[in-house]
């Protein structure tokens, strides 16, 4: 995979690169209640739209990208308008929740500024620690770790040289997501991270196993969306949509 705690306040970021070609339609504005008949959960869902950041050069050469912090390309800066430009269009956001990493940051900047929206910085959706990994593809992690990477592809405990597994990535995002529902109910939120934390927003929705990590695919700058209900309950309304491409 190339991209396999307390919020504080972000400066917004600006927009740079070329205008982005017209985007898709908004996501539809859901119905709670209609939503909740099939499944019989209780009370208004908070409405989370997640958004995974623009493309990076990390990104272009399909490296390890996780705790370091490149910046989005031109192409990057693109994509984030679409994706600005298509939210633009959904009622009611109550804030954009972004990673503090600055592919995350400048990605939600572009939505915070179209949708005039709140920006907050929140720590825990920060993408994978990939320790000594980072920066390397595949095939050169491999090579230099076999046995261990191996075994990290068997198993989400099993952390990188130096780094972070996905199960602690997965307690973390479950930590946030309670918080984040406690902090905005019933409220629309734009959650914009990493692949790895928002396949955990969609495992813990649908309540899946670590399948879902290796092979859910997510396009760079895709929005999904998950609604998650006061009494635990939780739906997947969309995956990986990319109407909003340049």
């Amino acid at each position: 995979m190339s991209e396999p705690v307390s919020g504080s306040s972000a400066q917004r970021e600006p927009v740079i690169g070329p205008e982005p070609v017209p985007p898709g339609p908004a996501p539809a504005t859901p119905d709670p209640a209609a939503s909740a008949a099939w499944s019989g959960q209780v009370g208004a869902p908070t409405r989370i739209l997640l958004l995974r950041h623009g493309q990076t050069e990390l990104s272009v050469g399909r490296r390890y990208s996780g705790h370091g912090d490149p910046e989005l390309t031109a192409l990057g800066h693109q994509q984030a308008a679409g994706a600005a430009i298509r939210l633009r269009e959904v009622p009611d956001i109550a804030a954009i929740l972004s990673s503090p990493l600055r592919r995350a940051r400048q990605t939600a900047a572009a939505v915070a500024e179209t949708t005039e929206a709140p920006l907050v910085v929140r720590d825990r959706l920060i993408e994978t620690d990939f320790g000594s990994w980072e920066g390397l593809t595949f095939g050169e992690a491999r090579e230099r770790d076999p046995e261990l990477h191996a075994r990290w592809l068997g198993s989400e405990d099993v952390a990188p040289p130096g780094g972070e597994s996905f199960a602690d990535v997965g307690a973390r995002i479950a930590a946030e997501l309670e918080e984040i529902v406690a902090a905005y109910p019933g409220q629309t939120v734009v959650l914009v991270s990493h692949v790895t934390p928002i396949k955990m927003v969609l495992r813990h929705a649908l309540a899946g196993g670590p399948e879902i990590l290796y092979r859910l695919h997510l396009d760079l700058a895709s929005l999904s969306e998950v609604n998650l209900y006061p009494d635990g309950g939780a739906s997947v309304r969309l995956v990986n949509d990319t109407h909003h491409h340049p």
